[in-house]
């Protein structure tokens, strides 16, 4: 249809498809203003502001782990083995304090009771003079010499007649014997077990299978070394104790102190 303006017939212009979308947020090509400009795209400043990824999540807190205090847990444990160990340790000392010295000396790691396994080698009818063969060397009990060796702590530094150390044994004595070729300080830690004990003596021992022997009536003990302690234990343990004449002391054999092998025919002392 044609128009007529002053400057002659206008035509509509006519408006060509592209075939193209409008871009975002642009009017499509031949549409109406509204006369008003469209509020702000509150989604699309949304996605603006966040990059398109939406309202980020709150952060939630780190929590840092201080670990664990072992000091005072340190402390707890350590009171209580010690108080466990001192609990142990006074039932132990209770219960060996309970024991007899039989039981003691039972208890002795190598301990040779002849008592119960050989009888009949402690028994003796009388006194006798002269030497004496033994079945046991060192000899542990039987028949002796109506003397005997003064034992109040006492060290030989040579050897002694068997026949006057097993008297002395017979009163309650602990004999330590020990090889002559021993060491000077191993034969000084002897020497420390028994020096000033009443009812003790040592002296060395020729043709010794240990390093060092200990009897006292009817038990023994052989070692191989001045260290063991069950040397200590021993002469503790059996001395005056396993006496079989209760009451009758070691000193009054103070007259045969004298050293070598052969007994000495002496008269007998009192209470022998």
């Amino acid at each position: 249809m044609s128009i007529s303006t002053p400057g002659g017939p206008e035509r509509r212009p006519t408006v060509v498809s592209t075939g193209k979308k409008p871009a975002a947020g642009r009017p499509a090509a031949g549409a109406k203003a509204t006369g008003a400009k469209a509020g702000p795209n509150k989604s699309g400043s949304a996605q603006r502001a966040g990059g398109g990824r939406g309202p980020r999540k709150p952060i939630t807190p780190v929590k840092v782990s201080q670990g664990r205090s072992w000091g005072p847990i340190a402390l707890f444990v350590a009171v209580g083995v010690l108080a466990t160990s001192i609990i142990g340790f006074g039932a132990w000392a209770t219960f060996k304090g309970s024991q007899s010295w039989e039981d003691k000396a039972a208890d002795i790691a190598g301990i040779i009771n002849y008592r119960e396994s050989d009888p009949d080698s402690l028994t003796y009818e009388s006194h006798q003079s002269g030497k004496i063969e033994y079945k046991y060397t060192p000899p542990v009990g039987g028949a002796h010499n109506n003397a005997w060796q003064r034992c109040l702590g006492d060290v030989y530094d040579a050897p002694i007649a068997a026949e006057h150390a097993v008297h002395s044994m017979e009163h309650g004595a602990v004999w330590l014997t020990y090889r002559p070729d021993l060491p000077a300080a191993d034969v000084e830690k002897l020497a420390s077990v028994i020096r000033g004990n009443d009812f003790m003596l040592m002296s060395p021992y020729e043709g010794l299978d240990s390093a060092v022997s200990l009897q006292a009536w009817g038990y023994q003990l052989k070692v191989d070394s001045a260290d063991d302690p069950r040397i200590k234990e021993f002469a503790t343990t059996l001395a005056q104790n396993a006496s079989i004449e209760p009451g009758v002391p070691c000193s009054s054999g103070n007259y045969t102190t004298g050293t070598g092998t052969e007994p000495r025919e002496l008269a007998p002392p009192t209470g022998g």
